[in-house]
């Protein structure tokens, strides 16, 4: 298992502080467990905007506290692995990215506080027994994936003109995508869309699943996990050869060559996942603390995958949108 520390954000950190206060730095700082299924480079803007609001708070990685930063990078064998060396470690705090690595740290431990970011659906995937005192151990931020299909389907069909057969793809072995998979199939049909799903599970069957879809639809709405994040440019150069336009939830996937995103803005949802962290560590219980939603929502679509599909982009869409990569 690779082991990396937010790098970039933090590599250089410690080397800043005078020898003087790394000296008065206590025996013992608080531990926070990072656990996520994607790559530094993946979750860097939203890495960097946690460890911001933490600095912010006073929460210094090397000086107030200590973050144990452990990526599986699409592996999914590796988050229980993960989660069992926290609880081993004795970390403060796990904090855990996305509904799997989330599950895997509640199974692990049912004592250490457990702070969530980018959940899908934390009722419906049983995470919390209710969304305004989670009880237990667990809280955190939902990303609301399955409230917003309908909104995104609807942006993706104003974007690619005679949108009438709508692929739909998804990690299956993911219980939130499931829920998304069958939002999304509802909503294509509310906007009368055909909708096909083409269900993967690992890497492995990403190419098999394009070789099946082919000549079969006008466009590809992608349900993403940790799983498509760490594929994402492999689906991009798939769809991009198969002239396939492509509609995902978050900017990290359109400024590698998908078409569009409309979905929640992650950095600030990361930085808000630092709030609920500052609160637990100055003693207040996980369970007691609501679940927030996403408060900020952002339309990006890339000027450069659309004049490649071939596609001659609104004015009034490109007006709407909060960013245009060219």
């Amino acid at each position: 298992m690779k082991r990396r520390e937010f790098i970039t954000l933090l590599g250089g950190a410690a080397a800043a502080w005078p020898l003087a206060a790394r000296a008065q730095q206590p025996a013992k700082v608080p531990t926070i467990g990072y656990l996520s299924g994607a790559t530094p480079a993946a979750e860097s803007r939203r890495g960097a905007a946690f460890v911001q609001r933490l600095r912010e708070l006073g929460w210094i990685d090397g000086q107030t506290i200590a973050i144990k930063s452990r990526w599986a990078e699409g592996r999914t064998e590796q988050f229980a692995e993960i989660a069992v060396e926290f609880v081993r470690s004795k970390v403060d705090v796990i904090v855990a990215t996305g509904t799997p690595p989330v599950l895997a740290a509640k199974q692990a431990t049912s004592v250490i506080p457990i702070v969530f970011v980018a959940v899908a659906d934390p009722l419906g995937t049983g995470l919390v027994g209710s969304l305004a005192r989670p009880g237990g151990n667990i809280t955190g931020l939902s990303s609301q994936f399955t409230d917003i299909v309908g909104k995104r389907l609807e942006l993706f069909r104003g974007v690619v003109p005679g949108l009438h057969r709508l692929a739909i793809m998804g990690n299956i072995g993911n219980p939130a995508i499931k829920l998304e998979l069958d939002e999304a199939q509802a909503a294509a049909r509310t906007l009368g869309l055909e909708p096909a799903v083409f269900e993967i599970r690992r890497a492995e069957d990403i190419a098999p699943a394009f070789d099946a879809l082919k000549d079969r639809a006008e466009g590809l709405y992608i349900a993403t996990d940790l799983l498509i994040i760490a594929n994402r440019i492999r689906i991009n150069i798939l769809a991009l050869t198969a002239r396939l336009p492509t509609t995902y939830n978050s900017r990290e996937y359109v400024e590698v060559g998908g078409l569009m995103s409309y979905g929640p803005n992650f950095p600030d949802l990361f930085r808000r996942t630092a709030d609920f962290v500052d609160k637990i560590l100055r003693g207040a219980k996980p369970g007691d603390i609501p679940v927030e939603q996403p408060t900020k929502f952002d339309l990006v679509i890339n000027l450069t995958t659309a004049k490649a599909l071939g596609l001659d982009l609104p004015p009034s869409l490109l007006a709407r949108a909060d960013e245009v990569i060219e």
